[in-house]
């Protein structure tokens, strides 16, 4: 058998806790992953795992042999970079962003990407649900907020201002709130997966102010949010990426001018898996994505472009 091929397949597995989890990562049947590890103990002659119904364990000979493998693996990686680096990166880039980041910013900046770096493609998942990177095989996700996850590599690409807006014909219809306390009588669109309230907080001239927000329409998809409420449901909440389109095209308008969100911003950031050495397409799109937001002068980052 293949030597090095096991000894990464023993590895994920060893990580991953499971032939399943670790052949849905390499993209194989779990019978095909099971049967290599067979292979590998049988060459070796020593039982690496521990196998029960209900989990999987390293041996006392698993342990050592798992600590040696990765040691091994991270060599021939590492070698396997250094020459890729001496040419343009290329490869199958897997990227996930949260559906309005995507639309409104990253895929903006795909097509000068791939004319700079021909030689990679890319593979983009829009959704607003967090996805487990290692597990899903994803090279970068593009975040916002806070990382909380050690374990992950993040760099920050820009941030987002948040804004209060509502359609001309909603503000029309119920009048342009001009204080937090006034959105209490406002229909608000929150983002929840059931009814109830959200806590909004403000800035302004008065200090801090908390309002109740709530409505008659709730989502955990922040498209559903902007749909709604350019559609004149109520009144929005939302970083101003994920509306750009809209306020550029004056089917949403920004209101509450005097106060700003508290938080003010949401820092976006790029997370990938590498600790140590990042594959070459990785580290590009993440330049390039940087670059792209510093140099933008439409304001796609900020409230004053509305």
């Amino acid at each position: 058998m293949d030597s090095f091929a096991g000894m990464r397949i023993f590895v994920r597995v060893a990580d991953s806790g499971s032939f399943s989890a670790a052949a849905r990562h390499l993209g194989v049947a779990p019978s095909s992953v099971s049967r290599q590890i067979n292979d590998l103990e049988e060459e070796l002659g020593t039982v690496l795992l521990t196998r029960t119904t209900r989990k999987l364990s390293l041996t006392e000979a698993g342990e050592i042999f798992c600590e040696r493998a990765r040691n091994i693996l991270n060599e021939v990686d590492e070698a396997k970079l250094a020459l890729s680096q001496l040419g343009s990166p290329s490869g199958i880039l897997r990227v996930t962003v949260p559906s309005g980041i995507g639309r409104e910013m990253v895929a903006s900046a795909i097509p000068g990407f791939l004319d700079q770096y021909p030689g990679i493609k890319v593979v983009m998942s829009l959704t607003d649900q967090m996805v487990d990177i290692v597990d899903a095989a994803i090279d970068v996700a593009i975040r916002a907020g806070r990382q909380q996850d050690s374990s992950l590599r993040a760099r920050k690409i820009g941030e987002s201002q948040r804004i209060v807006c509502a359609s001309p014909a909603y503000l029309k219809r119920a009048g342009v709130p001009k204080t937090p306390a006034d959105l209490e009588h406002h229909n608000c669109i929150t983002w929840r997966d059931h009814p109830g309230h959200n806590i909004w907080t403000f800035r302004g001239p008065g200090g801090i102010s908390k309002v109740r927000a709530s409505g008659s329409f709730f989502s955990q998809n922040a498209d559903a949010l902007v749909a709604a409420s350019a559609a004149g449901v109520g009144v929005c909440l939302l970083p101003s990426w994920n509306m750009g389109i809209e306020l550029r095209q004056k089917q949403l308008r920004a209101v509450l001018a005097d106060y700003e969100a508290a938080p003010a911003a949401v820092p976006i950031y790029a997370v990938h898996a590498h600790r140590r050495h990042v594959p070459p397409k990785i580290r590009v799109f993440i330049d390039y994505l940087i670059g792209q937001f510093e140099a933008d002068t439409s304001g796609a980052l900020t409230r004053n472009a509305f």
